[in-house]
């Protein structure tokens, strides 16, 4: 990120962390895993496919944290 006037950069720190599921996001495992890393400190981003099956669900996200 560039803060204006200064011209300084703001560094983030980036973790990954893949949730299993059956194909399906299983509504408590993500929701507890980012209150855990909220708990730490780290800002949920985004989630991202890590492994697919052959139909297209969902079998690994990748759930993206910044602090």
């Amino acid at each position: 990120m560039f803060e204006e006037g200064g011209g300084t950069m703001t560094k983030f720190m980036y973790k990954y962390v893949t949730a299993k599921t059956d194909g399906f996001f299983r509504v408590a495992d993500y929701k507890e895993t980012i209150d855990k890393m909220a708990e730490e400190g780290w800002r949920f981003v985004s989630g991202l496919p890590a492994r697919q099956s052959q139909y297209g669900a969902i079998i690994e996200p990748d759930l993206v944290f910044e602090k």
